[in-house]
């Protein structure tokens, strides 16, 4: 009965927003898939794919595949601040078009530095014109941290002379929703790592509006275009997390799904990159895996079209979905409870525990160091071979 209300409440309100006009004319998003050798096949297992991930039953496909191609109804303006320009990159950098990526192409030209043409003067004259355009009903996506303070001005942008703090304040205050999109946007980043000398800030800092974080070292794919299509479909903010962070993405740990989560269990270990257990796949928890204090759904959702992901791939999650990881997760090929004294990049493990903002982190790095030792000692004739 819920979901038959929920139905069609969403139903009417993609019925509504389907009278708004395309922001281009002469193309529609099924002409794009079109284009691209998109089938409608292809298309709805997308959408069947983006219902489970937004935990909606497999009855609210259809509305999700409507969600998609009205998402030439949404002005979206995406901000550069400082950073590497890695989170464009994770939907832009595919061998071949994906449905995540035409999409983005596709909403996201109404200001995008690293995808539109324009540039100066003309790029400039762009971000103002959809801001007064759009007022109150565009999507701001903001990428990078954002100095602050007396060092505003380490990040200037355009002929005027703007600084990114004044330009994101603009931009958000005019905005209908605000994504902070990575670690860097969400919160600070690299660039607010101790000593932080530009005094690097997260979007939040910038606004007195309501931000929502989709932190990663790039964030996935499918958790940038979810939130959007989220959006379109409640005009709503989704469940949030303590960070911000919505529920449906970050609400479980990398550890909780992770393919090597068995070895873990088993007291199966990589002791060292190259040895025998890790040409096995054994768990890296004492390679520095920081897996089990992250949230995020890496493990699931993966990169590179779904093909890979840090962990897959050899690599210890280095805990880049979480506030200040730089500072309380490093160093990255150590295990969190190695962490006995004072370095560039935290305070020792117990300390850490409270700056990652789970209190009960401490205790679970604990947990876990006990549970990686009792395990290894039951299952040393597997680690040792």
């Amino acid at each position: 009965m819920e979901h038959a209300k929920l139905y069609e409440r969403l139903a009417e309100r993609l019925s509504k927003l389907e009278k708004f006009p395309r922001i281009k004319e002469d193309k529609s998003i099924a002409t794009l898939m079109e284009e691209h050798g998109i089938s409608r096949r292809d298309f709805m297992k997308w959408a069947a794919g983006v219902t489970a991930m937004l935990s909606l039953p497999s009855s609210f496909t259809p509305l999700m595949a409507q969600a998609a191609e009205l998402t030439d109804r949404l002005p979206v303006v995406w901000l550069h601040m400082a950073e590497c320009t890695g989170c464009s990159e994770s939907l832009l950098r595919t061998d071949a078009p994906t449905i995540d990526s035409v999409i983005f192409d596709y909403i996201s030209l109404e200001y995008h530095e690293t995808i539109m043409a324009a540039a100066g003067w003309q790029a400039e004259h762009n971000l103002e014109s959809a801001i007064a355009k759009y007022k109150g009903k565009f999507i701001l996506m903001v990428e990078g941290g954002i100095p602050a303070g007396a060092t505003e001005n380490y990040l200037t942008v355009g002929p005027h002379g703007q600084t990114g703090f004044a330009s994101a304040k603009k931009a958000a205050d005019a905005a209908a929703a605000i994504f902070a999109i990575g670690t860097c946007s969400s919160f600070g980043g690299v660039q607010a790592a101790y000593p932080n000398p530009s005094n690097a800030q997260a979007l939040s800092k910038v606004t007195s509006k309501p931000v929502i974080n989709v932190p990663g070292c790039p964030p996935s794919e499918k958790n940038i275009i979810g939130q959007v299509l989220h959006y379109i479909l409640f005009g709503t903010l989704p469940a949030l997390d303590a960070y911000n962070r919505p529920k449906w993405a970050y609400g479980l740990r990398i550890h909780d799904l992770c393919e090597r989560r068995g070895h873990f269990d088993a007291g199966e270990f990589v002791q060292e990159f190259g040895d025998a257990g890790a040409k096995k796949g054994f768990c890296l928890y004492k390679v520095g895996c920081k897996g089990p204090y992250t949230f995020n759904n890496c493990s699931r959702e993966r990169f590179n079209q779904h093909t890979s992901w840090p962990v897959q791939a050899g690599h210890g999650c280095i805990g880049c979905s979480e506030p200040d990881f730089w500072d309380n997760m490093g160093p990255f090929e150590e295990p969190l409870g190695n962490r006995l004294y004072h370095t560039v990049y935290g305070e020792g493990a117990d300390k850490t525990a409270d700056k990652v903002g789970v209190t009960l982190l401490a205790a679970t790095a604990v947990g876990i160091a006990a549970h990686a030792a009792i395990a290894a000692i039951k299952g040393s004739g597997k680690t040792e071979e």
